[in-house]
């Protein structure tokens, strides 16, 4: 099974898909909306509205795992990401991203290591996974931001 088509959740309850969010490039990022990494958000939705018409969908996953920064209700949470940083983009339910109950997806994106070889658990809120469309993973640390020139690059690749 394709990391495509496994089952998850939207934030709303509603079964999903990768795949069935149509998009070119998928960005997977777990976040949290009490960390000092939480102002990404601007530049995730700013990436979201200049690239979604060319195929690029980012995916928040919601996580609790680190220091307890994402707390909230699926409303709470909903309501945080619009009210204050206006996001668009697809919210999944709030998942584990690391140990036992690590969500399949994660389980799949975690295997791939970044550009300083890092690979296996995810060390902190707003790491992020390029999905290219043949399923291809490129793996971000947190630190690395929406705006910097190495994700951008990857997102124009994959976009073609």
């Amino acid at each position: 099974m394709s990391i495509h088509d496994l089952p998850i959740h939207t934030l709303r309850g509603e079964p999903t898909t990768l795949g069935s969010l149509g998009a070119t490039a998928i960005l997977a990022v777990n976040v949290a909306s009490k960390c000092g990494l939480t102002p990404q958000y601007t530049g995730l939705e700013a990436l979201q509205r200049e690239l979604g018409d060319r195929g690029l969908t980012v995916v928040g996953f919601p996580c609790n795992q680190f220091l307890g920064q994402e707390p909230g209700t699926a409303e709470e949470i909903e309501t945080f990401c619009s009210t204050t940083y206006g996001v668009s983009f697809p919210l999944m339910e709030k998942i584990e991203v690391n140990g036992e109950g690590r969500h399949p997806i994660y389980a799949e994106l975690t295997a791939v290591a970044d550009a300083e070889g890092h690979s296996g658990d995810i060390r902190w809120n707003f790491e992020k996974f390029l999905i290219a469309g043949d399923g291809t993973v490129t793996r971000f640390g947190p630190m690395v931001t929406p705006e910097a020139p190495e994700l951008r690059s990857a997102i124009e690749a994959a976009l073609g």
